[in-house]
């Protein structure tokens, strides 16, 4: 009797003590709060858009009411997704182009341009994504069949990674470019003294200089049309890594008036005017936009062996790749950037490239770990430059990983490919990883993400026990690497990339517990709702 007087007061008093009233409450849930203990909660209170107490689901109702109550129904609840290298820009402008991406043949490229002409009739055909290593010809295409096709159309369609083009004659004629023209930070392949069509890096330039410049108004489109396919995906942040002043410009206007929420990371393109620019203006913050970055390139991609290697690649000799921003430039940009609080992001892919960015920011920074600069890809690194990483985040795509596999040692070798895709060498050098897609370069899913994180195989269970498994990441190290590593990346931990109190409620609601789901079915997960701020986007 005594026991159940003291539960009946215990009652009255909860029931008699006054809540605090919030927007929503969230109960019943499968949370993984991803704090410094990767603690589990069942519930969370949210107020003016962000997190003010996280606990059981008995706990937060006792203590708030609220006018909206979610009951997630034991469902798993993780902090939004961040991608931490992307083209969020680049994505949405895509669906405006002819897609190649997963074409098995060139026949199958020419079959997609003529269906897309045939529907759209643009004055100047544009795409992405055709990929000759995923061809039974694993050769550079040539612009023959499109001069017979589209002989007054001009064509210009990148290889997926972005860091090839392959272009018809009327486009080369429209650019004015020639055998003799000379060729500046990457390639102009030839072939019996013609042009093939194929220009690699910076002579990718002298053909998209004549393309027409995309109005405003396609600009807003590509934005809203990124927007909707990374909310459906559970992104809630994006590093786009690459954007003018111009669309930063559009961007903050969208977010200003409500028609763009997503939040936005930007990487502003490098150049001696932006830097002097963004660095007298100073980081540019909201609640949505964060402005505190340069994207460099040092080098180009492996898939087009652009990428600066240090020795020549393993099938081509006497190639070697090439730095695609002079080393004077780079240097310049570095000492430009590290007298602010601006943070310098720079591609580097071979393992030359890697030793002259991380090399360069070691004797710009002298150590100092607080600037957060980033390389990004770190993908074929010399296994005596790790070392390097101890002050520089790395911040890499898994799925590059998978996409590669089935030739990266063909380009490198058996031995520098032990240093290639080396995420748990990266993680135990610095600490941390910053863990994104380079969409639309692989596919937006950062489930395929995970996947490839942590399983270290593709879609096609392939290779069975997975590559290169010492670099593998556990699903704890790969969800921080989507979410708080990732914030951490863009000096935003304090304020997102957990399910923490004072931080934004920005979390998705999945159909799958991710971590503990068959390794085999993380690809196959769905978002059923995604929250910014609190507020339901998808």
């Amino acid at each position: 009797m005594k026991k159940l007087l003291v539960l009946g007061i215990s009652f009255l008093t909860i029931c008699c003590v006054k809540k605090e009233m919030v927007d929503t409450i969230v109960i019943n849930a499968n949370i993984y709060t991803v704090n410094s203990n990767f603690d589990k909660a069942e519930a969370f209170a949210i107020k003016d858009g962000k997190i003010i107490d996280v606990g059981t689901s008995l706990d937060i109702q006792s203590k708030y009411a609220a006018t909206y109550i979610n009951d997630a129904k034991g469902k798993t609840i993780v902090p939004g997704f961040i991608d931490a290298h992307c083209h969020f820009l680049g994505l949405g402008l895509q669906q405006q182009k002819v897609d190649l991406s997963g074409t098995k043949s060139f026949d199958e490229v020419i079959e997609r341009i003529v269906a897309f002409q045939k529907e759209k009739n643009v004055p100047y055909i544009t795409g992405r994504g055709w990929d000759q290593n995923d061809w039974e010809i694993k050769e550079f295409p040539t612009k023959d069949k499109l001069d017979e096709l589209f002989p007054n159309t001009p064509i210009s369609v990148r290889r997926i990674d972005g860091h090839a083009t392959l272009a018809n004659q009327a486009a080369i004629d429209l650019a004015g470019v020639t055998i003799n023209t000379p060729e500046e930070g990457g390639f102009i392949l030839k072939k019996d003294g013609k042009l093939t069509g194929i220009f690699i890096d910076g002579p990718i330039g002298l053909i998209e200089s004549k393309i027409p410049k995309k109005s405003d108004l396609e600009i807003v489109n590509a934005l809203k049309d990124a927007e909707k396919i990374c909310f459906d995906y559970g992104l809630t942040t994006v590093d786009d890594a690459g954007i003018s002043k111009k669309v930063i410009e559009i961007i903050d206007s969208l977010q200003q008036t409500n028609e763009l929420n997503i939040k936005i990371y930007a990487m502003v393109s490098a150049s001696d005017e932006n830097i002097d620019y963004f660095t007298q203006k100073g980081i540019i913050k909201t609640n949505l936009l964060n402005v505190r970055s340069f994207k460099v390139y040092a080098d180009g991609a492996l898939g087009s062996r652009g990428a600066a290697m240090k020795k020549e690649y393993s099938d081509q000799h006497n190639h070697y790749g090439a730095l695609v921003t002079p080393l004077e430039d780079l240097k310049r940009f570095a000492n430009k950037i590290a007298t602010s609080d601006y943070q310098m992001n720079t591609h580097a892919i071979g393992d030359s490239a890697n030793y002259v960015m991380l090399k360069t920011y070691k004797e710009v920074l002298k150590d100092q770990k607080e600037k957060r600069w980033r390389i990004e890809h770190a993908q074929i690194i010399d296994l005596k430059d790790f070392d390097y990483f101890k002050n520089i985040i790395p911040s890499v795509q898994p799925t590059h990983a998978t996409s590669d596999m089935y030739w990266a040692e063909d380009r490198v070798g058996k031995d520098r490919i032990k240093g290639a895709y080396a995420y748990k060498d990266l993680l135990n050098t610095y600490g941390k990883v910053a863990l994104g897609t380079d969409f639309p370069v692989e596919k937006v899913s950062p489930f395929l993400t995970f996947y490839a994180s942590v399983a270290r195989k593709d879609l096609n269970n392939y290779p069975n026990n997975g590559f290169q498994m010492e670099n593998a990441l556990s699903r704890e190290e790969t969800l921080k690497g989507m979410t708080i590593w990732a914030a951490y990346a863009n000096f935003e931990e304090n304020e997102k990339g957990s399910i923490e109190v004072g931080k934004f409620a920005d979390f998705i609601v999945l159909n799958k517990n991710i971590m503990e789901i068959e390794e085999a079915q993380i690809p196959y997960i769905q978002v059923e709702e995604t929250y910014v701020n609190g507020e339901k986007v998808k």
